[in-house]
């Protein structure tokens, strides 16, 4: 964009020793065209950013004419004048001064001769010149965003695309001012989102693309007219060079892309699900974010900072010949229902899919003694508004993000072992959730009920009386009451001495002798396993 003062710093124009008599401040004007004229009025000639280039002519030694003429070209929309009168002209000068004093746009003085026509050459050749820059600059731009389109890109890289080309941090929100994308350009991510909800609702929203808030920022909206879901934004007050004009162009283009690509393939809950799925697997990443940053991004997808943070697994129970795509869906209307709980019941909490059939949640609690009456809380809610299944594991939780996310391991374990063991294994069926104490060595082996070693070491254990159902009720009742023949004898009503005998004939049969601790153990996992089994 050229302006006034790019027109006055020309060598052409220097060497007429140019004296800005009045308008300083608009000098930042931009310059459409350079007019030559020396009719006493130009009325109806402009249209509007033109700098008009004259020796003054058209009023002479009339400050009164001057004053009418300087008007005239301000109601036109001129950019500005620029006049030349050499010394032999006191009076005009001294008319223009005087003019000048109430003058609305730039007025200059050239007191030394100078070409008009080599002015107009450069100031043309200019204009032109950069009217192509800004067409290739266009090109550039739509075919960049034309190709992400085509590419059906995520979020992340068209958000990324527009960052690089305007050279300044950009934002994608949604509607309800959670970040659901965002490239930093260099801007450390803890200090570009902190605080982001509060500091975004400030920034009113507009319907076109326009700076707005106290801070200025750029924005442009996402989505159809009437279906808005979202906006770009640019958190920076001054922003990118040219961030009026070559910087708008980017972010509607940027923002197009993004409404395309929703049509084509996402929904606004898609979107969601995909920011904090991605940021769930960066907190479990070792040494991928520092702490700062794990706190603002949660933060800015509304994890809200608490004393505690839980680790919760979602377990979807198994149906037997159940498609990938029938999981899929459970899997998505959990989600879904989740979201729906957590939002009306004000757990502020980040979930999103670990794996398929498994969901994740980070759940900030405001202390711990309270984490049993919150999860008591969302799990009966979702138990009360829907049908899917599922089993629920719970970690430890942490002070540190970084620690908790960390401990979704330990949560899926419990969950896996929950979901295969259930209340036949003697869990209790009305348990809403499960620690690592609740599941213990049945947990452990839920894990390995289908691993075909595991399942030959319990026939190789059992093989002797796998087909005699007395001796194995026999067997887990002696194992339950820890080897204590007494005990046993007194809840089972027989006398010692039939007992005895039987344990005997027990024992003949294993191969084994039941006073053996590490014996006994064996046998209790073997007959662990075939429960799991069957």
């Amino acid at each position: 964009m050229l302006t006034v003062r790019d027109v006055l710093d020309l060598d052409v124009v220097r060497a007429g020793a140019p004296e800005v008599l009045a308008g300083a401040e608009a000098l930042s004007s931009p310059v459409r065209w350079v007019h030559v004229a020396e009719l006493k009025s130009l009325a109806g000639l402009l249209e509007g950013g033109e700098l008009v280039l004259t020796t003054g002519l058209a009023f002479e030694d009339s400050a009164a004419d001057a004053a009418r003429y300087l008007g005239e070209l301000a109601a036109a929309g001129a950019a500005g004048v620029v006049v030349e009168i050499t010394a032999q002209r006191p009076q005009t000068a001294a008319a223009l001064r005087q003019a000048a004093q109430d003058a609305a746009l730039p007025v200059v003085l050239l007191t030394r001769r100078i070409r008009f026509v080599e002015v107009t050459e450069v100031v043309h050749r200019l204009l032109v010149s950069g009217q192509l820059a800004q067409l290739e600059r266009a090109r550039q731009v739509h075919e960049t965003f034309t190709m992400l389109s085509l590419e059906n890109a995520p979020p992340e890289e068209i958000v990324a695309r527009a960052a690089e080309l305007m050279g300044a941090p950009v934002v994608l929100e949604d509607v309800a001012h959670l970040v659901l994308a965002f490239a930093s350009a260099g801007v450390p991510a803890s200090e570009l989102l902190s605080g982001w909800a509060e500091r975004s609702r400030l920034v009113h929203y507009r319907e076109e693309t326009a700076r707005a808030g106290a801070a200025g920022w750029l924005q442009t909206p996402v989505g159809l007219r009437g279906q808005r879901w979202g906006r770009l934004v640019v958190p920076a007050p001054g922003g990118p060079a040219g961030a009026d004009g070559d910087g708008a162009m980017v972010l509607e283009r940027a923002g197009q892309a993004l409404t395309i690509n929703r049509m084509a393939e996402r929904d606004q809950r898609e979107l969601g699900h995909q920011a904090r799925a991605g940021l769930l697997h960066e907190l479990r990443r070792p040494g991928a974010l520092e702490e700062a940053e794990a706190l603002a991004r949660a933060a800015a997808l509304g994890l809200a900072a608490a004393p505690v943070y839980l680790p919760v697994v979602f377990r979807l129970s198994r149906r037997p010949g159940e498609e990938p795509i029938e999981v899929q869906r459970r899997e998505r209307a959990l989600l879904d229902m989740l979201h729906s709980v957590l939002a009306n019941a004000r757990v502020p909490a980040l979930a999103a899919s670990l794996q398929a059939g498994a969901l994740g949640l980070l759940v900030a609690v405001p202390a711990r003694q309270l984490e049993d009456p919150v999860l008591e809380r969302l799990c009966g809610q979702l138990a009360e508004q829907t049908s899917v299944d599922w089993a629920v594991g719970v970690g430890r939780g942490r002070p540190d993000l970084l620690a908790a996310a960390a401990g979704l391991d330990e949560a899926a374990h419990v969950a896996e072992s929950a979901a295969g063991l259930g209340s036949a294994a003697g869990l209790g069926g009305s348990r809403r959730f499960y620690r690592s104490a609740d599941v213990r060595l049945r947990g452990l082996l839920s894990m390995l009920r289908d691993d075909p070693r595991a399942a030959a070491f319990a026939d190789a254990e059992l093989a002797p009386i796998s087909q005699d159902a007395e001796a194995l009720d026999l067997l887990m009742h002696y194992l339950e009451s820890g080897g204590n023949k007494a005990q046993l004898a007194r809840n089972g009503y027989l006398s010692r001495p039939t007992l005895y005998a039987k344990l005997a004939r027990l024992q003949e049969k294993l191969g084994v002798t039941l006073d053996d601790a590490e014996s006994r153990t064996s046998l209790h996992v073997a007959l662990l396993l075939r429960g799991l089994r069957s």
